[in-house]
């Protein structure tokens, strides 16, 4: 792991993450890049990378940012679940190969909710309501169900279960 962040390259991560949550990642990205380099492969840095390219929709440096993520700090979950997100999205990747990427992560994060989740999505959009079902169940079992439920009730990834009743 990289050293905390002097105070410098934190007063412009916390601002990176305050434009972020203003939905401004020009001036994000504008924060980020005043944080020194050798901090700029701090976890919590390239998530926040991470957050301005997919806020941009520009998965490919999205992507590659989270597989940084992953080959520096594989012990951390959200690096994987930001990989398969943008391979999701960006030109060459898709669904399976989505699926593929996050699958050894429910393994490795098996209290991790948000993974059977994702899984459970890119399942029912490839059609595999079984699948879905399933992996939406451990979420559920995993983390706080009513909470994991309202999310799915609303997630357009979902709408294949809705159209079978599941949610009723």
């Amino acid at each position: 792991m990289i050293d905390p962040l002097p105070r410098n390259d934190r007063l412009h991560l916390n601002g990176a993450e305050g434009w972020l949550g203003l939905s401004n990642p020009t001036e994000a990205m504008a924060e980020l890049e005043m944080i020194s380099e050798e901090y700029r492969r701090d976890p919590v840095v390239l998530q926040t990378f991470w957050a301005v390219y997919a806020q941009w929709e520009k998965w490919k440096p999205a992507l590659e940012v989270a597989q940084k993520l992953v080959e520096l700090c594989p012990e951390i979950s959200f690096g994987w679940v930001h990989r398969a997100y943008a391979l999701r999205r960006v030109e060459g990747g898709g669904l399976e190969k989505a699926w593929d990427l996050l699958l050894p992560a429910a393994v490795r994060f098996p209290d991790e909710p948000i993974i059977p989740y994702n899984l459970a999505c890119y399942c029912a959009q490839l059609n595999k309501l079984g699948e879905a079902r399933d992996w939406l169940a451990k979420a559920m079992a995993i983390g706080h169900p009513k909470t994991i439920r309202e999310l799915a009730m609303r997630d357009p990834d979902l709408e294949p279960l809705k159209a079978i009743g599941y949610f009723k």
